[in-house]
């Protein structure tokens, strides 16, 4: 199972970004999907969530910014960030739970500057 996390980067805050995450190895169609984020000194927290059937779930710390979604056909999840904020600097990644354990992308930066 590979997970591909990618889109992160340097944007000044009220911008958005649109990362992208990219699985190989597992029946994707069938397995929930979810968006972490760490910042630096903190512990790495769910943003997101999306069920095979395409339901979503979202951090109260994100909700109306951020939005999920997935490409089944592609094998990809999308997280589309607006209006965004210098606390969302973090690291992203993307996780599916899969034969009875975690899979986790390698990450990627976003930073907002003020």
């Amino acid at each position: 199972v590979q997970l591909q996390a990618s889109g992160g980067g340097l944007v000044q805050a009220g911008g958005s970004l649109r990362l992208s995450c990219a699985a190989s190895g597992i029946n994707f169609s069938i397995n929930t999907v979810r968006w972490y984020r760490q910042a630096p000194g903190n512990e790495r927290e769910l943003v997101a969530s999306i069920s095979s059937s395409g339901n979503t779930d979202y951090a109260d710390s994100v909700k109306g910014r951020f939005t999920m979604s997935r490409d089944n056909a592609r094998r990809r999840a999308y997280l589309q960030i607006d209006s965004l904020k210098p606390e969302d600097t973090a690291v992203y990644y993307c996780n599916v739970w899969f034969r009875n354990r975690d899979y986790w992308g390698q990450g990627t930066q976003v930073t907002v500057s003020s």
